[in-house]
C-alpha cells in the first residue's frame, strides 16, 4: 500500500481529521499532507491539524487535539454525563498547574488548573456531538470540581447536578467519596448529601 493510500485510510478512520504527529507516529511523510492540501482534498484547520472539506468541524474534538492536556470539566463536564439542562454557554476545561491556558483563554474558554498530581484522576472518554471521543472527568469527578468552584457558579446548576447524579443508577458514593477526600472538599460534601438525601 502506497503512502499515499496510507494516508487516505487513515484519514477516513479518523473521520475527516487528521494530526501531523499522528501522520509521523505512522511512518508516512508529512509531504503528503501538503500534496493532498494542494489538490483540495485537506485543508489546513489549524498547526498541525488538517481537515476533509466535506468533514463538519467538531470543535471540541479540534481543542482536544491542538491541547491534548486539555480535560472537559465543570458545567461541560455535567453537560456531557447528563447532569444538567442547560447547554454550557463557554466551554470549561482543567489543565494541570503550569500550562500555558493564555490562547485558551483569549478564546472565550472558562479554564481552571490544578496539581498536576490531580489532572488526570477520574478522566473518561465521552462523545462529542459529532461522535468522537474526548476526554472529560467522570461524574464522581465533576461533582467534587464543582462543589470546590461552587463560589463562582450558579447554586441552582450545583443542586440539581447533585440531585441527578443522587437519583442516578450509576452512581458510585465510594468513588465519590475518594475524590473528595483527594480534592479536599469531603466535609461540604456530606453536608451537600445530607441536605439533598
Amino acid at each position: 500500500m502506497s503512502y499515499r493510500e496510507q494516508l487516505e485510510n487513515l484519514i477516513a478512520d479518523n473521520n475527516g481529521i487528521i494530526v501531523t504527529r499522528e501522520v509521523e507516529k505512522q511512518g508516512i511523510p508529512r509531504h503528503y499532507l501538503t500534496l493532498l492540501s494542494r489538490e483540495g482534498m485537506l485543508d489546513r484547520a489549524s498547526h498541525g491539524v488538517y481537515v476533509t472539506p466535506e468533514s463538519f468541524e467538531d470543535e471540541m474534538y479540534m481543542l482536544q487535539v491542538k491541547s491534548p492536556k486539555v480535560v472537559f470539566s465543570h458545567e461541560t463536564a455535567l453537560f456531557f454525563h447528563d447532569l444538567t439542562d442547560r447547554d454550557p454557554l463557554e466551554w470549561s476545561v482543567t489543565v494541570p498547574n503550569g500550562y500555558n491556558a493564555t490562547k485558551l483563554r483569549d478564546s472565550g474558554i472558562q479554564v481552571h488548573s490544578v496539581k498536576k498530581s490531580l489532572h488526570l484522576m477520574g478522566t473518561t472518554d465521552v462523545e462529542t456531538l459529532f461522535g468522537r471521543k474526548v476526554t472529560a472527568y467522570d461524574k464522581e469527578r465533576t461533582i467534587c470540581d464543582i462543589i470546590r468552584n461552587r463560589n463562582n457558579m450558579d447554586i441552582a446548576i450545583l443542586n440539581d447536578a447533585l440531585k441527578r447524579y443522587l437519583n442516578s443508577k450509576e452512581k458510585n458514593i465510594s468513588l465519590l467519596m475518594k475524590y473528595a477526600k483527594e480534592l479536599r472538599v469531603q466535609k461540604i460534601l456530606r453536608s451537600y448529601m445530607e441536605i439533598l438525601l
